[in-house]
């Protein structure tokens, strides 16, 4: 009889520990960001993500020793993403496929797919028939995560994070991000949101990259940096854009002569060049003749790097509104967000490449 009660007692023990001794028979089921129906492994130790943004999220979640596999692009365009530049191990990773723009919504790379044996693939702005087509083909969970509209800070990718969270056993982390960056944003508005909109600048940002980088005339109406410090975007009131995307002429842009101009990085260069060609265009704004031209880090590099947009609106506050963000420097500012999201201080390797963020634009010295 104790000799079956015993027999009896191990096998209870092993039910209730094989969720501790043997995670990776465990399963999800979970509804992805189109609303398919997924089943996935619990935690699993080999993924791989694809699409714009796809990896940033899982490095966001502290979960990058998971994957398996990068796309090309990553490895070839490394600058302008913090995600990578704190994390330069994922660069010795074998390819998953190729990436970038002209990958998107196409059928991933199948035999690359495989040959890095992952457990989940994570992927973004995947239509639903061809997720579920990888998926069956490759017997491999497809996984889709989105950030919304492209180029915004639209809070669907709140979703995705917490998404993300729970297949990776990072649930409290992903609670941890989006608290951090609702305490950023309720700082900002908590100095700027009772500014009297009579009271606010009339500001401009140019050089904002979209699918390549571009000039002066290059904007963006909902430019999240200016809409988190309460600033009045004239690009707003540009009459065509392509999403959030929109591109001022220079007769439009000398019409409108806002006060404070803000250069995106990306196309800082090419702002740059313009300025030499055409001076008599570039004297005759008044932020140029007053000196009031900014240089900011770009944002948009594979879809929004939050961090980047957070410190970029700490700058632009601190620019405009100096009183209101007197204790607070944007380069320490830049790096201690940084920190949180990507795990290291980048803010040196972004100067380099961009311009220091909040600076004067060293072209006009």
């Amino acid at each position: 009889m104790k000799h079956r009660l015993a027999i009896a007692l191990v096998f209870l023990i092993l039910i209730f520990a094989c969720p501790l001794i043997c995670p990776a028979g465990q399963t999800l089921t979970i509804t992805d960001m189109n609303g398919r129906t997924v089943e996935t492994p619990a935690d699993p130790d080999r993924i791989i993500c694809i699409g714009p943004g796809a990896l940033r999220l899982i490095v966001y979640l502290q979960a990058e020793t998971k994957v398996v596999g990068v796309e090309n692009m990553e490895k070839m365009t490394p600058a302008g993403r913090p995600y990578w530049i704190a994390h330069p191990e994922l660069s010795k990773l074998p390819l998953c496929g190729p990436g970038g723009a002209a990958a998107i919504n196409k059928k991933p790379d199948l035999e690359s797919v495989l040959s890095v044996k992952p457990r989940v693939i994570f992927a973004t702005y995947m239509d639903t028939a061809l997720a579920d087509e990888v998926q069956k083909t490759l017997g491999i969970p497809v996984v889709i995560l989105t950030y919304g509209s492209l180029a915004t800070f639209d809070e669907r990718v709140y979703d995705s994070i917490r998404l993300a969270g729970r297949i990776l056993n990072r649930e409290k982390r992903a609670e941890n991000i989006m608290a951090y960056i609702e305490s950023l944003k309720k700082d900002m508005q908590d100095r700027t949101g009772a500014i009297s909109k009579n009271l606010r600048p009339r500001v401009y940002v140019g050089g904002v990259g979209h699918r390549g980088s571009h000039g002066i005339e290059s904007s963006e109406k909902s430019y999240i940096p200016f809409q988190w410090v309460n600033v009045d975007n004239i690009a707003e009131k540009a009459e065509t854009a392509v999403g959030s995307h929109t591109t001022m002429d220079k007769e439009s842009l000398l019409k409108q002569n806002p006060d404070i101009i803000f250069i995106d990085g990306g196309g800082l260069i090419l702002v740059e060049e313009d300025y030499k060609k055409k001076t008599e265009f570039y004297s005759a704004l008044k932020a140029f003749r007053s000196g009031q031209v900014y240089t900011l880090l770009p944002f948009n590099h594979y879809t929004t790097n939050i961090e980047t947009a957070l410190a970029d609106a700490y700058a632009v506050g601190k620019t405009i509104y100096p009183d209101r963000f007197k204790d607070m420097d944007p380069e320490r500012k830049a790096d201690e967000i940084y920190s949180f999201f990507v795990g290291k201080t980048v803010y040196r390797d972004m100067k380099e490449s961009f311009g220091a963020i909040g600076g004067k634009a060293l072209f006009l010295k």
